[in-house]
């Protein structure tokens, strides 16, 4: 990252169309973001959890320098029982989506195994440098299994397409997927 003490680029602050660039694209992932939202209704996420406070898209200009946008459905983070579904759009570094557990939460291994997901071995729930940039999860039964974060976090890349429309059903099928994985009998009752 450059020192803020270096020379103005003053020939990127003056390049318009670079910026109008970045701001429609910007403005064509909180679409797809809000189209998933609303393809789960709020009956769905109080399935998983009573304590759902339903979908919410938030927007931060620097992780790591870079623009992201995050969907949140469930929003429950509590750390015994709680759950959050998220899509994260981290501008340079891809799309991903997770599933968090709290601790008292199945963690639903073979599942999301076969989804695709991996498990984040991060302390920190909210590490996505070193959940993604460094890797550090694994899919690994035994090491699923052995942890002992006081969480369960799934993470899985999810790769974006040119078509705004593709990427959106396929976005409301991994999240439907998901949601049937978390509807496990008994795991909704828990909360």
């Amino acid at each position: 990252m450059a020192d803020p003490q270096d020379p103005l680029d003053l020939n990127l602050w003056l390049d318009s169309d670079l910026v109008r660039r970045q701001n429609l694209l910007k403005k064509q992932f909180v679409g797809i973001l809000e189209e998933v939202a609303n393809a789960i209704s709020n009956f769905e996420l109080t399935e998983i959890s009573q304590r759902s406070r339903g979908s919410k898209i938030s927007k931060g200009n620097d992780l790591l320098g870079l623009p992201y946008q995050v969907l949140d459905l469930i929003r429950d983070f509590d750390s015994l029982d709680g759950v959050n579904i998220r899509l994260l759009n981290w501008f340079g570094n891809g799309f991903f989506i997770t599933a968090l557990m709290g601790k008292n939460r199945e963690s639903l291994s073979e599942r999301f195994l076969e989804e695709g997901f991996s498990f984040g071995l991060s302390e920190n729930k909210w590490d996505y440098p070193d959940l993604i940039l460094n890797k550090n999860q694994t899919d690994n039964p035994e090491t699923i299994e052995g942890s002992d974060l006081g969480f369960h976090l799934w993470i899985k890349p999810f790769e974006i397409l040119g078509n705004p429309t593709a990427n959106v059903l396929a976005l409301q099928e991994e999240v439907k997927k998901i949601v049937r994985i978390l509807q496990v009998p008994g795991e909704q009752s828990r909360n």
